[in-house]
């Protein structure tokens, strides 16, 4: 895979490093007398770069082929005049009025034939030869235009591709299907093969006789489900990559980007697919309330440091305090807005950014907290935004630094999440990205730094590796990881793991399938759970959601743990060489996990690399010879074991040894 390039252009300017701070930036919905105002204060809380026209093709292109650029021309200079970056956003996110009503067949269908009208954003089918040709028509004009700026240090793609209009199941998007399973499939025969239309007389005769999977009278075949996720992700990087080409074209030493949006349960974009297309990966991440939220957040750096190849990447978006988009929204403590940026700094961001500068007065997200509050300047959140600038300017040393590896990795696996909670499985309460995060809060539980990493990492340098729910194993992939092992790797995996291969196609032979020998097991049915109802382990663990009747094919398996009541295996470990490959039965979350930690990670030589009095109250994560210490909790921490560390670290607070 090609990774992003090194380092963003800013990162490469002449005898200067820093990190870059600031925020998306709307002027368009202000007054002109305000961007005076708002660059003044843009200075004074220490802001270097900012996102602007993301929401902008109304004003752009206020009439077809009517361009009106005078207004973006202005604020750009003042920004430049000020020193302020523009991160230059193509504001194809949002068509306007005159182009949904000139061609409404733009517009997306969703599942069960509804066409998504105007209203909000995003209201354009990714596959629309229409919508290209006006959306790429007015990023060439912007490209032109803003070609020579000086301000110009990159260039933003849309906003957050595929947010909400991820799954386009109308004629454009069936016909764009039909040509993108013509390319994966060589004949109609190896798509009914792999499809196994056969079953319920799907069987086709001819390539447009196939639809995309839309509301039907029961289940849709569950490979067509998995083909059309594929299909959905590929086309919304097509049209990143039609953009790209334009902006290559005509302003080829800036930079391009999109921004991911790696956070909580989305995962309609294949984000490791898509990661070697940006010229540096970006995120937007927002917290979401709950006993392992802190964690998610370090989850979801840790990832997009991973996404990059270890090399710096950019957050492109997180919130100061309260969002809009939740059932309630609270607004964050004291420290967090402080201790949420800079953790993404110590998983390798070199940029820091929020949503949005100002808040808006108007519109939907006008409860959506930013660096300039309703409040004004004389805010509490205004005071924290000023004082994180001073503190990232401290951390200039930082930038440009590649994330350390850790000796443990956690593998995710895109195509297996979408796997695994398609319908018709044995239960619909299966959640993946919660039980990868599960083995990552029991591992910042003991203490244990460990990489987010995607499956097609090369994992030869980690000494464990775990990959739950790794439910969708193409046999290349049973080869590298029984590679792996042979190696002397240790190999963790869990329920659900190793049942189909690359067509949804069950492996036969009793699960776990393509990991059945690896692992010595061998399960002939599951037995998923009922809503509130556990097992329990012969450790003193309890079990949720899943378990299994166990067999052991192999002598060399150690049983770790079994059900109490002689219900046979749960937890269970093969030696193999220098290497080994355990299995976890049931979903243990992270208290359970941390009774069987210790037998997975020692015989790897893992242990923690704090003190034993700093682990799981303190994370650790390291960039070059850099060492972030990140509270986990909201009291302070006493770091006296810490040679050259201050006396503690505040509640919810970071310290970083340089």
């Amino acid at each position: 895979m090609r990774l992003p390039r090194e380092a963003p252009a800013w990162l490469r300017r002449a005898g200067e490093k820093r990190i870059e701070f600031g925020a998306d930036y709307n002027p368009e919905q202000w007054p002109r007398e305000v961007w005076a105002e708002d660059v003044r204060a843009m200075r004074e809380a220490g802001v270097t770069i900012v996102s602007l026209g993301i929401f902008s093709w109304a004003r752009l292109e206020p009439a077809e082929g009517r361009y009106d650029f005078g207004w973006l021309d202005e604020i750009i200079d003042l920004l430049h005049a000020n020193g302020i970056l523009v991160d230059l956003a193509t504001p194809t996110a949002s068509p306007p009025p005159w182009l949904t009503t000139k061609h409404p067949e733009i517009l997306p269908v969703d599942r069960e034939g509804r066409t998504v009208w105007p209203g909000a954003r995003q209201h354009w089918r990714p596959t629309s030869p229409v919508f290209r040709e006006h959306a790429l028509r007015l990023v060439r004009a912007l490209a032109n235009r803003y070609a020579n700026h000086p301000a110009v240090a990159a260039w933003h793609v849309n906003n957050e591709l595929g947010c909400h209009n991820a799954h386009d199941y109308s004629d454009d998007a069936a016909v764009a299907f039909r040509r993108w399973l013509r390319r994966r499939y060589a004949t109609l025969d190896d798509l009914n093969a792999a499809w196994g239309t056969d079953f319920w007389s799907q069987r086709y005769t001819d390539a447009d006789q196939i639809l995309p999977p839309r509301y039907a009278n029961g289940p849709v075949n569950p490979t067509q489900q998995l083909d059309f996720k594929r299909f959905s992700s590929d086309a919304l990087k097509e049209y990143y990559l039609a953009e790209r080409r334009i902006l290559r074209e005509i302003t080829p030493d800036v930079p391009v980007t999109t921004n991911f949006m790696v956070a909580g349960d989305i995962n309609d974009m294949n984000y490791p697919d898509w990661a070697s297309e940006v010229d540096f990966v970006a995120n937007d991440h927002y917290t979401r309330p709950g006993p392992q939220s802190r964690d998610e957040l370090s989850f979801s750096a840790n990832l997009c440091g991973n996404l990059a190849g270890g090399r710096p990447w950019f957050l492109m978006e997180h919130s100061t305090s309260a969002v809009n988009w939740q059932p309630v929204n609270p607004a964050k403590l004291p420290g967090e807005l402080a201790r949420d940026s800079l953790t993404h700094v110590a998983h390798g961001a070199d940029g820091v950014c929020f949503f949005q500068w100002r808040q808006s007065r108007a519109g939907a997200e006008k409860y959506h907290s930013a660096m300039l509050p309703h409040a004004g300047t004389s805010s509490a959140i205004f005071r924290a935004v000023t004082d994180l600038g001073a503190r990232l300017r401290s951390l200039s040393g930082v930038a440009g630094l590649r994330r350390t590896p850790s000796q443990v990795a956690v593998v995710v696996d895109y195509e297996s999440w979408w796997a695994a909670e398609q319908d018709s499985h044995p239960t619909d309460r299966l959640r993946y990205r919660q039980e990868a995060l599960d083995w990552y809060t029991a591992l910042l539980d003991a203490g244990i730094r460990s990489d987010v990493v995607p499956v097609h990492t090369d994992l030869s340098g980690y000494r464990v590796v775990v990959a739950p729910i790794l439910h969708l194993v193409p046999d290349a992939l049973r080869q590298r990881l029984t590679d792996y092992v042979a190696a002397g790797g240790h190999l963790v995996t869990t329920y659900f793991s190793g049942i189909v291969d690359e067509n949804d196609h069950a492996w036969l032979g009793g699960y776990p399938g393509a990991l059945r020998d690896l692992l010595g097991i061998r399960v002939e049915e599951f037995a998923p759970l009922l809503d509130g109802e556990t097992v329990t382990l012969t450790n003193g663990a309890t079990g949720t959601l899943w378990s299994e009747w166990l067999e052991v094919t192999d002598p060399a398996v150690k049983i770790l743990a079994g059900y109490a009541g002689g219900g046979g295996p749960a937890v269970t470990r093969r030696e193999v060489g220098a290497g080994s490959a355990a299995y976890v039965s049931t979903r243990l979350g992270p208290q359970g996990l941390a009774a069987i930690l210790d037998d997975l990670l020692t015989p790897a030589g893992v242990g923690s690399e704090l003190p034993p009095e700093l682990r799981g109250k303190v994370e650790l994560a390291i960039r070059g010879d850099v060492r972030f210490l990140i509270n986990r909790t909201p009291h302070p921490v006493g770091l006296s074991a810490l040679p050259g560390a201050p006396a503690k670290v505040p509640g919810r607070g970071v310290v970083v040894l340089q």
